[in-house]
């Protein structure tokens, strides 16, 4: 198989509340989700139509089980997903409280370590990972070994200068600051990675911990000094910028009535591969895939809330944006998932 997009790094059981707006202590139940960003990100390229596939790992449990399961139902290859023996399947509770907008996370089976940082560089396919159209991989994932050293050996496998065209290797910035001793450390390993990186992702203080403060266009600009050819900036209430050497493109918000807005992230980040593959103009990649997060905002869960092509163009619809493949010289290629 060859996957249009392959993710490496977190997977884990998200444990979401059904009582809305109140501490976890106040909460009566719960409902049962996949999570982990790398592998929401697949499940969301998934439901646009894309082959994808996760590398990543679980404890030998009924978790474990849980989410091959899950895997299978997104149409998500789990062919590089195995159980580590002695250690168990991660799980994260989160509060929702969107009046406040706090959606706090408590990691548990993270400490001090976790199945998917136990991924090793010799249990690679590396000729999966040279062949992926897009490879995504997350600042988290370079937080400790051997994750570490696996990500850095699937980098090494698809330099930049060999990548064909229409091929990606996208780094999200996703920077945890309870996984890192410092910012500095996580800086230093992001700078070891982004010579292989052509598509970086991340709000500000993620581009921070990654080239340094400044303003959205002067992290951007760094960004595209070390190499990257896109530089995607996260505005907050102001939108996202995209940034090539050529072009700068802002997408405004689409406002929606925010319930939760953990997953808002993963689905931008699935729908942007997909308008990376379908060849859109930058400008169209960049709307479509915020609809995408906006409507994963509006929603309670992640992986299950990622919403469908007819969603997300529906929603541009409705709110006077440019749907990708209806207006003249926008470049779809034959096949492409609408």
């Amino acid at each position: 198989m060859t996957h249009e997009l392959l993710t490496i790094g977190r997977i884990s059981v998200d444990i979401y509340p059904n009582d809305i707006g109140v501490g976890l202590e106040d909460v009566n139940s719960f409902g049962k989700y996949l999570g982990g960003s790398p592998s929401n990100v697949a499940v969301a390229a998934a439901r646009h139509g894309r082959r994808t596939g996760v590398i990543t790992r679980t404890g030998d449990d009924a978790f474990g089980t849980y989410l091959h399961r899950e895997l299978h139902k997104f149409t998500v290859d789990d062919t590089f997903v195995t159980p580590v023996a002695g250690l168990q399947t991660p799980v994260t509770f989160c509060a929702i409280k969107p009046a406040t907008d706090e959606f706090p996370l408590y990691f548990y089976g993270r400490f001090p370590t976790a199945p998917d940082l136990q991924i090793k560089a010799e249990e690679l396919d590396l000729e999966a990972i040279r062949g992926a159209g897009i490879f995504w991989s997350t600042v988290t994932g370079l937080c400790q070994e051997p994750s570490r050293s696996a990500h850095i050996a699937a980098h090494q496998a698809r330099p930049r200068t060999e990548l064909a065209e229409g091929q990606f290797t996208v780094l999200d910035l996703d920077y945890r600051p309870m996984f890192w001793a410092s910012e500095e450390e996580a800086r230093a390993e992001v700078a070891r990675v982004l010579p292989h990186v052509t598509v970086a992702i991340g709000n500000d203080k993620e581009c921070a911990v990654a080239v340094g403060e400044g303003t959205p266009d002067e992290q951007a600009d760094r960004l595209l000094a070390a190499g990257v050819e896109i530089a995607v900036v996260k505005l907050g209430a102001e939108g996202v910028m995209a940034k090539t050497r050529t072009e700068r493109v802002v997408s405004a918000p689409v406002p929606v009535e925010t319930l939760n807005g953990l997953g808002a992230g993963d689905s931008f980040g699935g729908a942007f591969c997909h308008g990376l593959l379908s060849g859109w103009p930058l400008e169209q990649v960049l709307d479509y895939a915020n609809a995408a997060g906006a409507i994963v905002a509006s929603r309670l869960s992640c992986a299950d809330a990622m919403p469908t092509p007819d969603e997300v163009t529906s929603l541009l619809a409705e709110r006077g944006r440019t749907v990708p493949g209806t207006v003249s010289g926008a470049s779809i290629p034959e096949g492409a998932a609408l």
